[in-house]
């Protein structure tokens, strides 16, 4: 399976391709940052965060798409510049064709440290050693993005058993 995990942000979108499959050892494909310079305009930088998003969907040709899950903060500003750039994301997965999974970033965490309270330097450390790389990847945003693909590799088989039990559950329902 080859997730794109996109940590949405106006001034750096971090993106980072993982392939692999659950219980198996994990491959990184790539990963970098989208950047917008902070004082364009809001149009130009969710353009400008199109077009790399794009390319990354054209360079690595991902299966799914992994975006982290916009939450509430103190700081409506910021929350409303993730989510815009989140939806740019989803927009572009979804365009293609290609399923998107949000995960909260407590979910990222759990998933990947065992701690739904790990700091960034503690996911930036498991996912230098779980991708097997030389050193973390800079910005956190990369590793950040990094961390929500491999939390896909591992939950999705879990998550698609829960959706076809439901879906069973739906079904017998209809037909009493």
């Amino acid at each position: 399976m080859r997730v794109l995990g996109v940590d949405p942000g106006l001034t750096r979108c971090g993106v980072g391709v993982v392939d692999g499959v659950a219980g198996r050892p994990l491959t990184m494909l790539g990963v970098g940052v989208v950047r917008t310079p902070a004082d364009a305009e809001l149009g130009h930088r969710l353009v400008a965060i199109e077009r790399g998003i794009e390319e990354w969907l054209d360079a690595h040709r991902p299966e799914f798409v992994a975006v982290e899950r916009v939450f509430s903060q103190h700081n409506v500003r910021t929350v409303m510049g993730t989510a815009q750039a989140s939806a740019v994301a989803m927009l572009c997965a979804s365009r293609r064709g290609i399923p998107v999974a949000l995960h909260t970033p407590s979910e990222v965490k759990a998933a990947v440290t065992g701690s739904g309270r790990a700091d960034k330097a503690q996911v930036g450390a498991m996912v230098t050693r779980l991708l097997r790389l030389d050193a973390p990847p800079k910005p956190a945003d990369a590793a950040d993005a990094l961390a929500l693909a491999i939390c896909h590799i591992w939950r999705a088989p879990a998550l698609n058993r829960l959706q076809q039990a439901h879906a069973q559950h739906s079904v017998r329902k209809v037909t009493r």
